[in-house]
C-alpha cells in the first residue's frame, strides 16, 4: 500500500476508535450499583449505606462543587443527615480502602507493577481544619496554610489509580490536647513524619498488591534512612533526588596518586549536577517514553553507579544515579537514585522513574472529576471519609474507562466522567443523542492530536500503544 494511502487508513482507524455506542452507556448505572454493593456492605447500618450510595453518586455527578451541601440538594437528602454521615458518623474507612486494594490487585495488578508515593496539599484559609498548618503548599508554590495528605498510587500496564492515603499531622497538632479534641483525633494517633506514613502504607499494601518498584519525589529520595528502610523491606526503588546530593562515581577512573602518599587516591564526591556536566555527549541515550497529545514525550538519559554521602556519612550500598533531560531548547533535568541490580537497563530505570506521571494524572482526575479537594469537613473522621469515597469514585471511573475502551479505545476518563455525570443528572436521557455528543467530542480531540503530530511528520500511535505505561514504545 502506498505510504499516503497507509496514512489515510491509519487516520480513519484513529477516528473510528472514537465512536461510542449507546449500549455501552446504557449499563453505566447498573455497573455503578454493582460497584457500590461490596463497599456499602461494609457499613454497619442501612441508613449509612444509603448515605454512602448518595455520596458516591454525588462525587461522580456533574456538580461544579462536590461538597456535602450541593450533593444533598442534588439527591434530595436532608443536608444535616448527609453532613453527619460524612463528618462525624463513626464508620471506619479502613475496611473500604482494604476492599479497594483487593479490587485493584485483582483487576489491574501485575508483577511489574509500580507503587508511587506522592504527597498532595489542600490550601485552607482557617486554622481549625484537622492538620492545617503553615507548610509548603505545592499547589500554591509557597509556604501557606494547608493540609497535607500522603497518597499511595499504583501503576501497571492495565491502568492506574490511587489506593491508599494518610493525613500528615504536624507536631503542633499531636501535642495540643485542645486541638486534638476539637477535631476528634483518636488518642492512639501520634506524630509520624511523611516518610514514616509512606513506609506504613507500603508495608500494609505490599503483600496485597503485586509490584516490583517504588517511586517517589525528591522529598523522599533525599532522605538516606528512608532509602535504607525500603531496602530492609526488600523494595526496589527509583526515587527522585535534588541536584545537590553528593555522589561518588564508582565507574570513574581514580585520580593520579600524589607523590609520597601510600593510600590510593579516591574519586571525590561531587554534587549530582556537577557530575552531569562532565557526561560526554555519546553517553546520553534518547528515549521516547509515551505518546503525548501534542507529540511524543522525548527524554535523554545518562547513568552510572555511585555511592552517596549525606551528613558526613557514606552509604554502604552502591546505587544507580540516573539523570534525564527533556528534549527542548532549554532542557529540564531530573535526578534519580535506584537500588536496582547492576545489570538493570537504563531503558527500564528511565521508564519506571517516569511512572510518577500517571499518578499525577490520577490526582488531576480525582480533583477534577471526583471532588478530592472539594470537602468542607474539619474533623479527622470527616477528612478520611471524604478522601476514601473520592478514591472509590476515582476507581469506578478507571474501571468504566477500561470497559469503554474495549469498543472505544480513545475514550478518556474525563469523557467517561462527563457522560456519567449527564446520566446521573437525568437517568432517562436520550442515550443515542448522548453517544453522538461524546463521539463528536472525542473526534474533535483526536483531530487536534493528529494535527499536533503532523509537525513530527507522522501520525500518533493507535490508542493501545499510546497508553503504554510500562514499556517505551520506541527507544534508541
Amino acid at each position: 500500500m502506498p505510504q499516503g494511502h497507509q496514512k489515510e487508513a491509519t487516520k480513519r482507524e484513529l477516528l473510528d476508535d472514537c465512536k461510542i455506542y449507546p449500549k455501552d452507556l446504557m449499563v453505566s448505572l447498573k455497573h455503578l450499583k454493582s460497584f457500590c454493593r461490596p463497599y456499602l456492605a461494609l457499613l454497619p447500618r442501612e441508613e449509612m449505606r444509603r448515605h454512602g450510595r448518595e455520596c458516591l453518586r454525588g462525587l461522580l455527578s456533574d456538580l461544579e462543587r462536590k461538597s456535602v451541601e450541593p450533593m444533598a440538594e442534588r439527591c434530595g437528602e436532608v443536608g444535616r443527615s448527609l453532613q453527619y454521615f460524612m463528618g462525624a458518623s463513626p464508620w471506619d474507612h479502613r475496611p473500604l480502602l482494604k476492599k479497594l486494594s483487593e479490587q485493584v490487585a485483582q483487576r489491574i495488578g501485575e508483577a511489574e507493577g509500580i507503587f508511587v508515593i506522592d504527597p498532595s496539599t489542600f490550601p485552607k484559609k482557617g486554622e481549625h481544619s484537622v492538620g492545617v498548618a503553615r507548610q509548603w503548599c505545592g499547589r500554591l508554590g509557597k509556604v501557606d496554610n494547608c493540609q497535607k495528605g500522603i497518597f499511595l498510587g499504583y501503576v501497571s500496564d492495565q491502568g492506574h489509580t490511587l489506593v491508599d492515603e494518610r493525613l500528615y499531622l504536624p507536631k503542633t497538632w499531636t501535642r495540643r490536647k485542645s486541638r486534638r479534641d476539637e477535631c476528634h483525633i483518636p488518642k492512639e494517633v501520634r506524630y509520624k513524619s511523611a516518610h514514616q506514613l509512606a513506609l506504613e502504607m507500603i508495608e500494609e499494601q505490599g503483600n496485597q498488591i503485586p509490584h516490583r518498584w517504588v517511586v517517589a519525589d525528591d522529598e523522599f529520595g533525599v532522605v538516606g534512612w528512608f532509602r535504607q528502610a525500603l531496602r530492609r523491606l526488600g523494595e526496589r526503588y527509583v526515587l527522585d533526588i535534588p541536584s545537590h546530593i553528593l555522589v561518588r562515581d564508582l565507574r570513574a577512573p581514580a585520580p593520579p596518586q600524589k607523590e609520597g602518599r601510600h593510600r590510593p587516591a579516591k574519586v571525590p564526591f561531587v554534587q549530582a549536577r556537577v557530575w552531569k556536566e562532565a557526561v560526554p555527549p555519546a553517553q546520553w541515550k534518547r528515549f521516547e517514553l509515551r505518546a503525548g497529545t501534542k507529540g511524543p514525550l522525548v527524554v535523554w538519559a545518562a547513568s552510572t553507579r555511585v555511592h552517596t554521602r549525606s551528613e558526613g556519612k557514606i552509604a554502604k550500598d552502591a546505587e544507580w544515579l540516573v539523570i534525564t533531560k527533556t528534549e527542548s531548547t532549554v532542557p529540564e533535568y531530573r535526578y534519580h537514585l535506584s537500588n536496582a541490580a547492576e545489570d538493570a537497563t537504563l531503558q527500564v530505570l528511565v521508564h519506571v522513574a517516569n511512572s510518577r506521571h500517571w499518578v499525577e494524572d490520577s490526582f488531576q482526575r480525582a480533583k477534577g472529576e471526583t471532588g478530592l479537594d472539594h470537602y468542607e469537613v474539619r474533623s479527622w473522621l470527616g477528612w478520611h471519609h471524604h478522601i476514601t469515597l473520592s478514591l472509590l469514585a476515582l476507581w469506578f471511573l478507571a474501571l468504566e474507562q477500561k470497559r469503554y475502551n474495549k469498543n472505544t479505545p480513545a475514550m478518556t476518563v474525563q469523557q467517561s466522567a462527563e457522560a456519567m455525570g449527564e446520566i446521573l443528572r437525568d437517568p432517562h436521557i436520550n442515550l443515542r443523542r448522548l453517544a453522538m455528543k461524546v463521539t463528536n467530542r472525542l473526534r474533535r480531540s483526536e483531530t487536534a492530536r493528529i494535527n499536533h503530530w503532523r509537525k513530527y511528520k507522522r501520525l500518533p500511535p493507535v490508542w493501545s500503544i499510546a497508553r503504554s505505561m510500562h514499556v517505551p514504545y520506541f527507544a534508541e
